[in-house]
């Protein structure tokens, strides 16, 4: 469904991505972990093209999206949730919502998504009259998530869900990122909290100082001794 080949992104002298390339094949959860500034979310943005690539190509559903506005992007239905959530919080809850399908036209569809969308994350039901700046961290995790899915996407990048959160809350949004999957949509999940995400997908990429170092099923990756070192906690 995804193919990054050969993705180079530098922020001035500094080259933040050296030449990676890694898939998503429809139907997956794929999990790229490592630490702060180790590329990851550089990388989500250079697929959505919200920042410059010095070179590689982005192939999505077999069409090169590399040069493709990122506006255009969403309407190919591969959605981004950033980190930090980034809800606009003098809109209500069901205004946010109502933003993620600003693109569509099938308007009996959007009220069944909206209805499936609080079938995900009931909170957000209650809330709907609700500034979304009065909201919980987890209740804005699952706004930001509840929007990008009423933009129907076939493949979710989704940065950092956890951070910030509960433990109770990141327990929730996982469970629910698995939930989304089964589903019908492809995740691409960005994620330092590395046990979580590799619980959860089929595969995974290690990224570190901007490089792919290691690479493989999921639970290969969570028995790997110098995985569990490096990022397990022993």
């Amino acid at each position: 469904m995804l193919k990054v080949e050969n993705l180079i992104v530098n922020y001035g002298a500094i080259r933040a991505i050296k030449n990676i390339s890694f898939n998503v094949e429809k139907g997956e959860i794929i999990t790229l972990i490592g630490a702060n500034g180790a590329g990851k979310t550089t990388t989500l943005h250079a697929i959505s093209n919200i920042i410059k690539k010095q070179a590689g190509k982005i192939l999505f559903k077999n069409e090169d999206i590399t040069n493709i506005a990122p506006d255009k992007i969403v309407a190919r239905n591969l959605i981004q949730v950033p980190e930090g959530r980034r809800i606009f919080q003098n809109l209500t809850v069901k205004e946010n919502l109502e933003l993620g399908a600003f693109l569509r036209k099938d308007k009996a569809q959007i009220k069944l998504d909206l209805e499936r969308v609080f079938d995900y994350f009931p909170r957000l039901k209650e809330r709907i009259k609700q500034n979304a700046g009065t909201l919980s961290g987890g209740e804005l995790q699952m706004l930001a998530m509840g929007r990008a899915l009423m933009a129907q996407p076939d493949l979710l990048l989704l940065d950092e869900p956890s951070m910030g959160l509960a433990p109770i809350f990141v327990d929730e949004i996982f469970n629910i990122v698995q939930k989304i999957n089964k589903d019908g949509t492809t995740i691409l999940l960005v994620e330092q909290n590395a046990f979580k995400a590799l619980s959860i997908a089929d595969r995974g990429y290690i990224l570190e100082t901007g490089e792919i170092t290691k690479s493989g099923a999921a639970q290969d990756l969570i028995s790997d001794p110098a995985v569990k070192e490096a990022y397990l906690g022993g």
